[in-house]
């Protein structure tokens, strides 16, 4: 469910709005006394703080997260852009080989950050695999055939593009662990019950109650959208990797 931040925040939505309505029934059935109201306002303020702090960090991690992305996307695009032209202290026709097979791996890296569909990533993934080893193999022969520091630099250089996709797919797995999410959604359960039971008067009956669940549905929809790389409204753009991809087909 966290990989679909939308579902994420009608799921989190309605929960929150129950547990202010139960919060009410549970007022009705056992009403706070004046002399338990001042404890009660009291616990009521220190959770809600708990809970905008909790909700701070977790957007926090999420922004470190989503920068760490972008930074490798711009590590992926420098390692291949310098691939490139160290390609030439290759043999001719070595060079004009990996060039070419670095255009592929080109857009198979910008297919990789486009797509959306679970399926094709599955074939992206295949493909670029694939394709490494064929590259690696590329400089390989070269360095085997005629070693010299000359061409340790274009092997150099390969080892670099492959391990920044490496470094790129790890930053994609890395998200806000489940078990994170699971305790800050108990801790805002804890406080839209709260919010029911201590609400009295007009405010328990009219929509005001929806507005705490309403927000903090937003944020939690905020940070799962941050988190997720591939679906919601907030992504990656790989900005570098088609700015080298321009300058490449010119």
């Amino acid at each position: 469910m966290l990989s679909y931040p939308r579902i994420f925040f009608l799921v989190s939505l309605l929960v929150l709005w129950v547990a202010a309505q139960v919060g009410t029934w549970l007022r009705r059935r056992r009403p706070l006394n004046q002399g338990e109201r001042e404890d009660f306002n009291v616990v009521e303020a220190a959770t809600l703080t708990l809970l905008g702090l909790i909700i701070g960090f977790s957007f926090s991690m999420a922004i470190t997260r989503y920068d760490l992305r972008k930074n490798y996307e711009e590590a992926e695009a420098n390692a291949i852009g310098t691939e490139y032209v160290r390609a030439g202290l290759l043999p001719a026709a070595d060079a004009a080989g990996v060039r070419t097979q670095l255009g592929k791996y080109l857009e198979l890296r910008l297919r990789f950050y486009r797509t959306r569909s679970e399926q094709e990533l599955q074939q992206i993934d295949a493909d670029t695999a694939q394709l490494q080893r064929e590259m690696w193999s590329a400089v390989q022969s070269p360095a085997v055939a005629h070693p010299s520091p000359v061409i340790a630099l274009a092997v150099a250089g390969m080892n670099d593009v492959l391990n920044s996709q490496g470094y790129t797919q790890a930053a994609w797995w890395n998200r806000i662990p489940r078990s994170a999410w699971t305790l800050m959604m108990a801790i805002a359960v804890c406080c839209n019950l709260l919010v029911g039971y201590g609400a009295h008067g007009a405010g328990a009956k009219s929509g005001l109650l929806v507005v705490l669940p309403l927000v903090v549905a937003l944020a939690f929809l905020l940070i799962s959208d941050i988190d997720s790389p591939r679906r919601g409204f907030i992504h990656v753009v790989p900005q570098n990797l088609e700015s080298l991809s321009q300058s490449l087909s010119k």
